[in-house]
Parts: structure tokens; sequence; C-alpha cells
């Protein structure tokens, strides 16, 4: 009986605790429901001295551009899946978390892409970060990378925004489709060649019997013989023309075929070219003098469209011409070494250019 009874005991316990859990989540939830988002807070949690590419009231006019509500919607009816998605719309934006706190307050916490340079080039004005991806500049931005100008084309239209390795990808994936759609209209050539040969073997084949039955005379045969020499002739070079025309049709298509795999290498080294320029800046970047040294990044897209580059320093009246992105620690320490032992005794202002693209010495105009 005891043990029956420390059993329902603990029967009645347990279900008076759930029933109170039950009643605190109801009383949560009517509470819940009643109340709504009293304030917006919004936080850009990498905001340094460098200079911030997005502020709070540029995230609330985001929001309010959107058209999704926030203050006095009720709680549960906040979308705070759609707020995250109008945030990282913004290229600059690399995370974003929205979610309610405490007495009615709404809060979005975000953080900032860091870009190591500043586009300048080809109609862009875009950052890029060190990983590769790109957005668009925003009005008013002050962020205080280096600035690559010039005729350069980066892989990218102009307006692009997000990861180039994605959009290479894409665009050698839509070549990939147009080689494929090709070489499926090849399909009706080599049916056409398949044809063509069988009318050639008919042609050749063609025979002329002498008419027995009629006591056909020699003379008749023999021009009868002579007249199908000359039709198979006809025949012969009619298909013969068509062979080379199906010929050239299917050269042409393997050549439109060359050509866009050319475009695929042509895209995928100019997307090595960029990470080199990215991977080049962050080098810079961390040594003290080059830094303070070069002031401003000149490229240009070469006509075999290989990526070079040229310097405006902050010493003297020249331009560094610096070249292709390969042996570039040489390059640096050969040019250092000029600025040491060359420059000082020739003068800082006697030259327009000082070339350093040739191994073993640098040129100067």
């Amino acid at each position: 009986m005891k043990k029956i009874g420390r059993t329902l005991l603990l029967a009645l316990l347990w279900g008076a605790a759930a029933a109170y859990v039950a009643y605190a989540a109801a009383r949560a939830y009517r509470v819940r429901s009643a109340a709504t988002v009293r304030k917006v807070r919004i936080e850009v949690q990498d905001s340094t001295a460098q200079g911030s590419l997005v502020t709070a009231r540029e995230v609330q006019g985001w929001i309010a551009r959107s058209g999704l509500k926030t203050v006095g919607l009720p709680l549960d009816s906040v979308d705070l899946t759609a707020l995250e998605r109008v945030v990282l719309a913004n290229g600059f934006v690399d995370r974003a978390a929205a979610y309610i706190a405490g007495e009615g307050v709404l809060r979005i916490e975000l953080s900032q892409r860091i870009p190591v340079v500043r586009l300048l080039v080809d109609g862009m004005n875009s950052y890029a970060t060190r990983e590769g991806t790109l957005f668009v500049a925003p009005p008013r931005s002050a962020r205080y990378v280096p600035v690559v100008t010039g005729p350069y084309c980066p892989p990218v239209p102009a307006d692009y925004s997000g990861s180039l390795r994605l959009h290479v990808d894409r665009e050698k994936a839509r070549i990939d489709t147009l080689i494929a759609g090709l070489e499926r209209s090849k399909y009706p050539c080599y049916a056409a060649v398949r044809q063509n040969e069988r009318k050639q073997r008919e042609a050749r084949g063609m025979r002329v019997k002498r008419r027995w039955w009629k006591f056909e005379k020699e003379e008749d045969f023999d021009l009868r013989v002579k007249e199908l020499r000359k039709i198979k002739a006809d025949l012969a070079r009619k298909y013969r023309y068509e062979a080379r025309c199906i010929q050239a049709e299917i050269e042409r298509i393997g050549d439109e075929q060359e050509r866009l795999r050319g475009q695929q290498k042509k895209l995928e080294k100019s997307y090595e070219d960029f990470m080199k320029l990215l991977t080049f800046v962050d080098h810079v970047e961390e040594d003290d003098f080059w830094r303070s040294e070069l002031v401003q990044l000149i490229a240009r897209t070469t006509p075999s469209g290989a990526l070079e580059l040229s310097f405006v320093p902050r010493s003297g009246g020249f331009t560094i011409r610096f070249g292709r992105l390969e042996q570039v620690e040489y390059k640096l320490d050969k040019l250092l070494r000029f600025y040491e032992r060359g420059l000082p005794a020739i003068g800082w202002e006697t030259f327009d250019e000082i070339d350093v693209r040739y191994a073993d010495q640098v040129v100067c105009r």
C-alpha cells in the first residue's frame, strides 16, 4: 500500500508540474501575442576606424523601402527571415541576424565585408574582398583601401555583386551548354554525310546493259555508255561539292566550339589574374614601406588578355612599370635595391618611367 501511495503522489506531482508548464507557456504566448515591437536596434558589429560601408541609418532605409513593417507590429507577426534577406541583399553585408529581444525590442545585427581594394576600372566602382567577393561601392562610402584604375577589364559585368568564382563557374557552365548545343547541331550534318556517301556508291554502281532482246547495235550501246559516263561524272561533281559543303559546315561548327572553349580558358585565366591582383594588394598592405610608397595601382588588359600593373609612387615624378604579377617578391626586391642604391645617386626626378619587368635589370626612360 505504501508503494502504491508513493506512486500516486509522484504522479500527482508530475501532473501538477506539467499543468504549470502548460499554463506558463499559454500565458507567455498570450503575453507575446499581445506585445508589439516598440523599438528597432541595429548594430554594425565590425565598424572600424578604417571607415564603414554601412550605417544603422542606411539599414533602416533598406527596411523602409522594402515595405516590411516593424514598429507597432505584433511580435509573432515579424518576418525575421524576410528582414535578414533584405539586409543581405546588399553585397557589402556579410552576415545578418534578426531576433526579438526583451521588452519588444527588434534587434538586427550585421557584419560588413572587409574589402582589400577598390576597383575604378571599365565603368566599375566596386570593392573586392580577399576571397574574391565583389560588391558595388555604396554611395558616400569611405573605406581606405588601395585603388586600382586604368584600362583593365575584370571578368565580371560592371554592376556585378557576389562571388567572382561563382560568376566564372556560371559563365563556363553557360558556355558548356552552348558547346553541347553546337555538337547536337552537327548530327544532321553527319546524317547528310552518310546519305551523300550512299548516293556516291549508288552513282558509281550505275551500269548500262546491252539490250540483246532488241538487237541493239554496237554504236547505240556505246552511245548509251557515253551518256551514262557523263551522268556519273556530273553526279560525282555534285556529290563532291555537297560533301565539301557539309564538311565546311561541320568545320564551321567545330571552329565556333573552339572559340567558345577559348573563351572559357580566357575567363579562367582572367579569374586567376584577378585573384593574383588581390593577393598582391594584400601583400603590399602588409609591408609598411610599400603600403605608404605605392599610391595608385594602374592595371591594364593586354591584347592577349593578361593583366599588367604599373604604380604611381609617392616618391619621385616617375611611373613604375611592374608588368605581369609574376615573380612578385623578386621584382619588389629589385625595385627596393634600385631605390636604395641607384636613385639617390642619379636623382629622383631624372626619369619618367622605371621598368622592372626584365630579368636582372631595371630599365629607366
